[in-house]
């Protein structure tokens, strides 16, 4: 989480040099397991300040916030101000968890309530319903934390300043494990390292096969499992230690649970290879073509979403503008229907970065040429052939450098982002970066498109086969 510390350790260096700072209110945002409450604890210790944590998740009622007036029986202050009388401090850590799961009904907008709480401007003079008196929240550092983005409301969102917390790759995951997860859960279990060493073969093979996940909630139960396993020997009188190898998970975990998407043993004709994005991390999608003579109607399906839907179509429609080009008789998507399938049929997809990767399919299957297996691609495409840039290319080029790809066709407008790979899969790939669909082609077919006929020359070939036809009797 390199860039989202070096923004913290910004923020608390201003912080130190200036005494008291009117700053933005931070926001982690990023997958469940990647650490942002844990990272909200360890500014709290840096600065040797009290750390409150108070979820806001399904918090419907504004008086949460804002506290009740006194005249109600039972009437309580909002959590904020509780928070701050139970550290007994009036510059704690405060950290709100779960700010993207507020809800709203009858009795108030809860998210509208925090406006005033975590506006700079406007929190030395907060006023909570129950005290009745403005209390001074200006020394107060508020975190907020979220999962997604999409269900914090605009002026809220305006308020904060997002970090976002990208998912760990499996080699991150390793050291993570290897450095703080395997001591904790020895210590938990009753332990020590004379009874259990479970080796880095072993441990590589737990993440690869049996977690797929952005942070490491599950690799610490896989973890915990395994000693528990240790544990009941150890109190059954078994004195020996235990070495676990990756050929001796199994015993512990059962069958494997996920198995690494590779690549094509061949080149084929009518497929090729997408990379996406998901929340766990990224993967490789195979994108498959078939032709059926038909009308000319386009099918797609492996539960697709409509942008991803919209990009095939626009793909077919980029596809039939430029068919005389591609060496493609016009005519064939009169008599031919296209069916475009996404494999993995149950796991729903959607985004338009797979634009490339379908277009490049399609043109297979119509020229019979087939697409090199070892490349991948990224990238929008558009009606006249342009790819533009697209997200998540870490995570991606991660995935496709785990599934054994050896070249990546990414949009030119996603050089920049190549800084956040890690040097041992840059150095194992070969990248090509692209801003036409022809340049795509070019890289991904094995051979190069048929060079199309000249208008006068395709006249020419049309008078002799009406010379060489038999006469009507």
């Amino acid at each position: 989480l390199s860039k989202a510390k070096e923004r913290i350790t910004e923020y608390l260096a201003v912080y130190k040099l200036s005494g008291k700072m009117k700053g933005p209110i931070l926001c982690f945002a990023g997958p469940p397991g990647v650490g942002k409450t844990s990272i909200g604890k360890s500014i709290a210790k840096a600065l040797g300040r009290k750390f409150i944590r108070v979820s806001l998740g399904g918090i419907r009622d504004e008086a949460e916030i804002r506290g009740h007036r006194r005249t109600y029986v039972g009437a309580l202050p909002g959590r904020i101000i509780q928070g701050i009388k139970d550290a007994g401090t009036k510059n704690p850590i405060f950290m709100l968890d779960e700010i993207d799961k507020v809800g709203s009904d009858f009795r108030g907008d809860p998210s509208s309530a925090l406006l005033e709480a975590l506006d700079p401007e406007q929190n030395s003079a907060f006023s909570d319903h129950y005290l009745e008196v403005p209390f001074d929240l200006s020394n107060v550092m508020f975190i907020t934390t979220a999962n997604v983005l999409d269900t914090i409301p605009p002026a809220l969102r305006d308020r904060l300043e997002i970090i976002n917390f990208a998912g760990y790759t499996h080699d991150e995951k390793f050291k993570i494990a290897k450095d703080f997860l395997l001591k904790k859960q020895l210590e938990n279990h009753g332990l020590k390292p004379e009874n259990a060493e479970l080796t880095d073969e072993g441990l590589k093979f737990i993440i690869h096969h049996y977690t797929r996940e952005a942070g490491v909630r599950n690799l610490e139960r896989k973890i915990a499992t395994v000693y528990r396993k240790v544990a009941k020997k150890v109190a059954e009188g078994d004195k020996t230690k235990l070495i676990i190898k990756a050929n001796e998970v199994q015993k512990f975990l059962g069958p494997i649970r996920f198995t690494s998407t590779m690549i094509e043993k061949q080149d084929e004709i009518g497929m090729s290879t997408g990379l996406a994005w998901t929340e766990a991390g990224g993967d490789i999608l195979f994108i498959e073509v078939a032709l059926m003579p038909g009308k000319g109607v386009l099918t797609l399906t492996g539960q697709l979403g409509d942008v991803m839907k919209e990009s095939a179509q626009a793909a077919l429609s980029y596809i039939r503008s430029r068919a005389h080009l591609m060496g493609i008789s016009d005519k064939t998507f009169q008599k031919t229907d296209i069916h475009v399938h996404v494999p993995e049929g149950a796991v729903p997809k959607d985004g338009p970065s797979a634009g490339g990767a379908i277009t490049t399919a399609i043109v297979s299957a119509l020229t019979k040429i087939p697409v090199h297996r070892t490349v991948g691609m990224t990238g929008e495409v558009t009606l006249r052939g342009r790819i533009t840039e697209i997200g998540g290319l870490k995570e991606k080029v991660i995935a496709a450098h785990r599934a054994g790809l050896k070249t990546i066709i990414i949009p030119k407008e996603n050089k920049k982002d190549l800084e956040d790979v890690p040097k041992e899969v840059m150095n194992d790939l070969t990248f090509k970066f692209v801003s036409h669909m022809d340049e795509v082609l070019e890289i991904a077919l094995t051979k190069s498109l048929p060079k199309p006929k000249r208008a006068d020359e395709e006249s020419i070939s049309e008078e002799r086969t009406a010379i060489q036809a038999p006469m009507p009797s």
